[in-house]
């Protein structure tokens, strides 16, 4: 997967936590796709996509030109 010039590599340990909060793969890969990017740190980046009854986060790592998810959450709004 590619977001602009960098290359999406998704961890296992993302890809298992993403499975236990029951966060199915499309929403991960449009949350990446279309989700508001933002970078925080030196060499990290987020990116949040707004749901009706949730917000999906997936917190990232910059290296050179690639992007490496860590980890993916869900908040549940109220």
């Amino acid at each position: 997967m590619r977001k602009g010039k960098y290359e999406i590599i998704i961890t296992r340990h993302a890809f298992l936590r993403a499975v236990r909060r029951r966060i199915h793969p499309d929403l991960i890969e449009d949350t990446i796709q279309t989700g508001l990017m933002k970078k925080f740190g030196k060499n990290r980046v987020k990116f949040v996509k707004a749901l009706k009854k949730m917000n999906i986060v997936c917190l990232d790592e910059i290296i050179g030109n690639i992007i490496k998810i860590v980890t993916i959450t869900k908040k549940v709004k109220k």
